[in-house]
Protein backbone atom coordinates (compact mmCIF):
# COMPACT_ATOMS: atom_id res chain seq x y z
CA UNK A 1 0.00 0.00 0.00
CA UNK A 2 2.80 2.45 0.84
CA UNK A 3 4.36 1.88 -2.60
CA UNK A 4 1.00 2.59 -4.24
CA UNK A 5 0.67 5.86 -2.34
CA UNK A 6 4.22 6.85 -3.32
CA UNK A 7 3.34 6.22 -6.97
CA UNK A 8 0.15 8.28 -6.67
CA UNK A 9 1.99 11.14 -4.94
CA UNK A 10 4.44 11.25 -7.84
CA UNK A 11 1.73 11.77 -10.48
CA UNK A 12 2.35 14.60 -12.92
CA UNK A 13 0.03 16.41 -15.29
CA UNK A 14 1.75 14.59 -18.17
CA UNK A 15 0.35 11.29 -16.84
CA UNK A 16 -3.14 12.41 -17.90
CA UNK A 17 -4.43 12.99 -21.44
CA UNK A 18 -7.34 15.29 -20.46
CA UNK A 19 -7.17 18.34 -18.16
CA UNK A 20 -9.99 20.68 -17.18
CA UNK A 21 -9.58 23.88 -15.17
CA UNK A 22 -12.02 24.74 -12.38
CA UNK A 23 -11.97 27.98 -10.40
CA UNK A 24 -12.61 27.20 -6.76
CA UNK A 25 -15.40 29.09 -5.05
CA UNK A 26 -15.60 30.71 -1.62
CA UNK A 27 -18.31 28.20 -0.70
CA UNK A 28 -15.91 25.29 -1.46
CA UNK A 29 -13.87 26.12 1.65
CA UNK A 30 -14.80 24.59 4.98
CA UNK A 31 -14.23 25.89 8.49
CA UNK A 32 -10.60 24.73 8.31
CA UNK A 33 -10.00 27.11 5.38
CA UNK A 34 -9.46 24.45 2.72
CA UNK A 35 -11.66 22.79 0.15
CA UNK A 36 -14.18 20.47 1.78
CA UNK A 37 -13.76 16.75 1.04
CA UNK A 38 -17.20 16.50 -0.56
CA UNK A 39 -16.18 19.04 -3.21
CA UNK A 40 -13.49 16.66 -4.53
CA UNK A 41 -16.17 14.11 -5.51
CA UNK A 42 -18.22 16.88 -7.13
CA UNK A 43 -15.18 17.94 -9.17
CA UNK A 44 -14.24 14.38 -10.13
CA UNK A 45 -17.79 13.71 -11.33
CA UNK A 46 -17.72 17.00 -13.25
CA UNK A 47 -14.48 16.30 -15.15
CA UNK A 48 -15.69 12.80 -16.09
CA UNK A 49 -19.04 14.08 -17.34
CA UNK A 50 -17.37 16.96 -19.20
CA UNK A 51 -15.25 14.43 -21.06
CA UNK A 52 -18.24 12.17 -21.73
CA UNK A 53 -20.33 15.08 -23.07
CA UNK A 54 -17.62 16.86 -25.06
CA UNK A 55 -15.69 13.87 -26.43
CA UNK A 56 -17.98 10.82 -26.22
CA UNK A 57 -21.24 12.30 -27.46
CA UNK A 58 -23.11 11.69 -24.22
CA UNK A 59 -26.37 13.61 -23.96
CA UNK A 60 -27.28 13.11 -20.28
CA UNK A 61 -31.04 13.29 -20.74
CA UNK A 62 -31.26 11.29 -24.00
CA UNK A 63 -28.35 8.92 -24.59
CA UNK A 64 -29.39 5.26 -24.70
CA UNK A 65 -26.65 4.41 -22.17
CA UNK A 66 -25.32 6.36 -19.22
CA UNK A 67 -22.74 5.73 -16.50
CA UNK A 68 -23.68 4.88 -12.93
CA UNK A 69 -20.94 5.34 -10.33
CA UNK A 70 -20.51 2.07 -8.44
CA UNK A 71 -17.27 2.90 -6.62
CA UNK A 72 -15.31 5.99 -5.67
CA UNK A 73 -12.15 6.50 -3.67
CA UNK A 74 -9.80 9.39 -2.99
CA UNK A 75 -6.33 9.84 -1.51
CA UNK A 76 -5.52 13.34 -0.22
CA UNK A 77 -1.93 14.61 -0.22
CA UNK A 78 -2.19 18.39 0.19
CA UNK A 79 -4.97 20.90 0.54
CA UNK A 80 -6.27 23.46 -1.91
CA UNK A 81 -8.39 26.49 -1.04
CA UNK A 82 -10.26 29.39 -2.59
CA UNK A 83 -9.24 31.37 -4.65
CA UNK A 84 -7.01 28.70 -6.24
CA UNK A 85 -7.66 27.28 -9.70
CA UNK A 86 -7.86 23.51 -9.73
CA UNK A 87 -6.62 21.51 -12.68
CA UNK A 88 -8.55 18.26 -12.91
CA UNK A 89 -6.59 15.62 -14.80
CA UNK A 90 -8.39 12.56 -16.18
CA UNK A 91 -7.39 9.22 -17.59
CA UNK A 92 -8.92 5.77 -17.96
CA UNK A 93 -7.03 2.93 -16.28
CA UNK A 94 -9.34 0.08 -17.36
CA UNK A 95 -12.24 -0.56 -19.71
CA UNK A 96 -14.40 -3.63 -19.25
CA UNK A 97 -17.43 -4.78 -21.20
CA UNK A 98 -19.69 -2.20 -19.57
CA UNK A 99 -17.45 -0.65 -16.90
CA UNK A 100 -14.79 2.06 -16.89
CA UNK A 101 -12.22 2.78 -14.20
CA UNK A 102 -11.18 6.43 -14.21
CA UNK A 103 -8.28 8.00 -12.36
CA UNK A 104 -8.56 11.69 -11.57
CA UNK A 105 -5.80 13.86 -10.17
CA UNK A 106 -6.33 17.31 -8.73
CA UNK A 107 -3.51 19.81 -9.16
CA UNK A 108 -3.40 23.45 -8.15
CA UNK A 109 -2.58 25.73 -11.07
CA UNK A 110 0.98 27.00 -10.74
CA UNK A 111 1.96 24.35 -8.17
CA UNK A 112 3.91 21.22 -9.14
CA UNK A 113 2.77 18.50 -6.72
CA UNK A 114 -0.49 16.60 -7.01
CA UNK A 115 -3.05 17.50 -4.31
CA UNK A 116 -5.19 14.36 -4.52
CA UNK A 117 -5.79 11.32 -6.70
CA UNK A 118 -9.15 9.61 -6.92
CA UNK A 119 -10.78 6.69 -8.64
CA UNK A 120 -14.31 6.43 -10.00
CA UNK A 121 -15.76 3.28 -11.51
CA UNK A 122 -18.81 3.64 -13.71
CA UNK A 123 -20.99 0.90 -15.15
CA UNK A 124 -22.80 1.94 -18.31
CA UNK A 125 -26.43 0.90 -18.25
CA UNK A 126 -29.27 1.07 -20.75
CA UNK A 127 -31.64 3.94 -20.11
CA UNK A 128 -34.72 1.74 -20.56
CA UNK A 129 -33.72 -1.07 -18.19
CA UNK A 130 -31.18 0.51 -15.83
CA UNK A 131 -29.00 -2.59 -16.39
CA UNK A 132 -25.82 -3.21 -18.36
CA UNK A 133 -26.38 -4.25 -21.96
CA UNK A 134 -25.35 -7.84 -22.74
CA UNK A 135 -23.31 -6.47 -25.69
CA UNK A 136 -21.51 -3.99 -23.42
CA UNK A 137 -21.15 -0.27 -23.94
CA UNK A 138 -21.76 1.41 -27.28
CA UNK A 139 -18.80 1.25 -29.68
CA UNK A 140 -18.50 5.03 -30.14
CA UNK A 141 -18.41 5.56 -26.39
CA UNK A 142 -15.80 2.82 -25.99
CA UNK A 143 -13.62 4.29 -28.75
CA UNK A 144 -13.71 7.77 -27.18
CA UNK A 145 -12.81 6.37 -23.75
CA UNK A 146 -9.96 4.36 -25.27
CA UNK A 147 -8.40 7.69 -26.41
CA UNK A 148 -7.59 8.48 -22.75
CA UNK A 149 -6.81 4.88 -21.74
CA UNK A 150 -3.37 4.61 -20.16
CA UNK A 151 -1.93 1.20 -20.99
CA UNK A 152 0.89 1.23 -18.44
CA UNK A 153 -0.99 1.69 -15.17
CA UNK A 154 1.53 2.69 -12.51
CA UNK A 155 -0.46 1.43 -9.57
CA UNK A 156 -3.78 -0.01 -8.62
CA UNK A 157 -5.93 2.23 -6.43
Amino acid sequence: MAADLRALKSRARSDYPFILEFRTRWSDNDMYQHMNNSIYNFLYDSVINTYLIEHCGLVPSKSPQYGMVVHSHNDYFASIAFPAVAELALRVNRIGSSSVTYEIALFEKGVEGVRSVGEFIQVFVDRETGKPNARGMELGLRAALERILVQAVFSKL
